[in-house]
C-alpha cells in the first residue's frame, strides 16, 4: 500500500471518528428533554425541531444511531480492513450510500421541516468529504492494480 493511500485512509478514519462524535451528540439530544442552546439560532436553525421530528426515526431506529453505525463501518473499513483489496470499493459504495441518505435528510430539513440542524449539516459535510477521499482512493488503487 502506498504512502498516499495510507494517508487517505487515515484522513477517512479521522473524518469517521468526527462523524461518530457528531452523530452521538445528535443521538444524545434526540432523547433529551431539554432544549439545545447551541443550536437554537432562530426559526431556521434549530436542531431540536429536526432531531425530534417524525423524520428523525426510520423503522423505530433514530437517524443519529444509523449515522453512528455507518461511521463505525467506515472507520472499520479504513482501519481494520484497510489491507484488503476490496476495501476501496466498499468504502466508495458505503460512503456514497451514506451521502445519499444524508442528502435525503437535508431535503427533509429544507423543504419539509423548514429548519436546519447544525449537527446534521456537519454530518453532511463529513460524509461528503469521505466520499471525495474514497473516490480518490479508488482512483489511486484502480490505477495501480
Amino acid at each position: 500500500m502506498s504512502t498516499g493511500s495510507r494517508r487517505l485512509l487515515l484522513a477517512i478514519s479521522l473524518l469517521a471518528i468526527a462523524g461518530i462524535v457528531v452523530s452521538s451528540v445528535a443521538l444524545y439530544h434526540h432523547y433529551g428533554s431539554s432544549k439545545t442552546s447551541y443550536c437554537d439560532i432562530g426559526e431556521n436553525f434549530n436542531c431540536d425541531v429536526v432531531n425530534r421530528s417524525t423524520y428523525s426515526v426510520v423503522l423505530g431506529v433514530p437517524v443519529a444511531l444509523i449515522g453512528i453505525m455507518g461511521y463505525v463501518a467506515l472507520l472499520a473499513l479504513s482501519t481494520v480492513y484497510r489491507s484488503k483489496a476490496e476495501t476501496p470499493l466498499f468504502l466508495l459504495i458505503s460512503s456514497f450510500a451514506g451521502l445519499g441518505f444524508a442528502l435525503y435528510l437535508t431535503y427533509i430539513e429544507g423543504f419539509v421541516l423548514a429548519a436546519w440542524c447544525v449537527l446534521c449539516l456537519s454530518s453532511l459535510g463529513l460524509i461528503f468529504a469521505i466520499c471525495v477521499l474514497s473516490s480518490i482512493l479508488m482512483a489511486k488503487t484502480g490505477r495501480s492494480a
